[in-house]
């Protein structure tokens, strides 16, 4: 039995993670923390079970695992006390905001001997995994290039909080497809250039859209559009979508097509009624394995820096107006 709580109900990805602990068998939700009183008891009468004043009550609890879904800026913090309680991490992305933080968080887990996963569910689609099995196949031959998309709602709160999100958009959307691209390719991005637009689509103070051009070390090049473009009424979250240029083919990805269009009278709308997988339930029945097992997590701390250092140096380059190399 793996015992897992919830650090912070702050990101929106937590009301799902919540709802998929109570439904994973062998894993017992043991409770919510929350410095947000409020947020804190809500949530943990939602979903039944119980609710902490203080991350250190639920660490006490002696939890197997946690998963910390804070604002991202306030990610360290609650890593290094779960890492010094003994606690394996789920770390919502991107890991942090900056990438001394993201090294720090990776370095507290290491110190500790506890495991850090970060949370890119996006690697549990069965549509994902059947492009990185075409992939590692070579079935596509050299690869030449690919677009991608991660264009979803604008989530409000403190996602257009600068000093709390590292930024809009670009910090948000760009981290799930470049985590993707690191996994399927396993290259090094050497080279950024983006546009970012603020304000564009949303009077918010921050960036809602960006276009980002990257190219790998093994000469791949491929550009990404990262925004907050979808409306309020928009059926899902957003996209995930790839186009992938080989010698021998060509690819399209598209995750989150799995979807019925229902025309209800009794409610008066059009509705997209999803019909496949559930990747954060797959994540976290991941999550619960490595947190009882030997097994190491799947997606590291390393691959989450690699996924922020793009899109921090998205914002650079904006800023110069030019192409920056990495590493940062």
């Amino acid at each position: 039995m793996a015992r897992i709580g919830i650090l912070s109900f702050a990101h929106l990805h937590a009301e799902s993670y919540a709802a998929c602990l109570k439904q994973l068998p062998g894993v017992e939700f043991i409770g919510v923390a929350d410095e947000n009183e409020a947020r804190g008891r809500q949530a943990a009468a939602r979903f039944g079970v119980p609710f902490y004043s203080s991350y250190e009550l639920l660490l006490d609890r002696k939890p197997d695992g946690v998963i910390v879904t804070a604002e991202n800026a306030r990610h360290l913090p609650l890593v290094r006390l779960a890492a010094q309680a003994g606690v394996h991490v789920l770390c919502e992305k991107p890991i942090a905001t900056t990438m001394a933080d993201g090294r720090a968080i990776i370095e507290a887990c290491r110190q500790a001997n506890v495991k850090l996963m970060i949370a890119f569910p996006c690697r549990y689609s069965p549509a994902v995994q059947a492009v990185k099995q075409v992939l590692d196949e070579g079935r596509l031959g050299e690869i030449y290039g690919l677009h991608a998309t991660n264009r979803g709602q604008m989530p409000g709160g403190w996602f257009t909080d600068r000093e709390l999100a590292g930024g809009g958009a670009v910090i948000d959307h760009t981290v799930h497809v470049m985590d993707l691209v690191n996994w399927f390719w396993r290259s090094p991005v050497t080279r950024v250039f983006a546009e970012v637009g603020q304000d564009l689509l949303w009077d918010i103070g921050i960036d809602d859209s960006g276009l980002i051009s990257f190219e790998l070390a093994n000469g791949i090049f491929g550009t990404l559009d990262t925004s907050w473009s979808r409306p309020k009424v928009f059926p899902t979250w957003g996209d995930v979508t790839m186009e992938i240029v080989g010698e021998k083919g060509f690819l399209q990805l598209d995750m989150t097509a799995q979807m019925l269009q229902v025309y209800s009278d009794r409610q008066g709308a059009v509705n997209w009624a999803h019909w496949g997988s559930n990747i954060d339930l797959e994540m976290l029945r991941d999550f619960a394995t490595i947190c009882t097992s030997e097994k190491e997590p799947s997606i590291t701390g390393e691959d989450g820096l690699s996924a922020l250092e793009v899109a921090l140096a998205a914002y650079l380059s904006a800023e110069k107006g030019e192409p920056v190399r990495l590493p940062l």
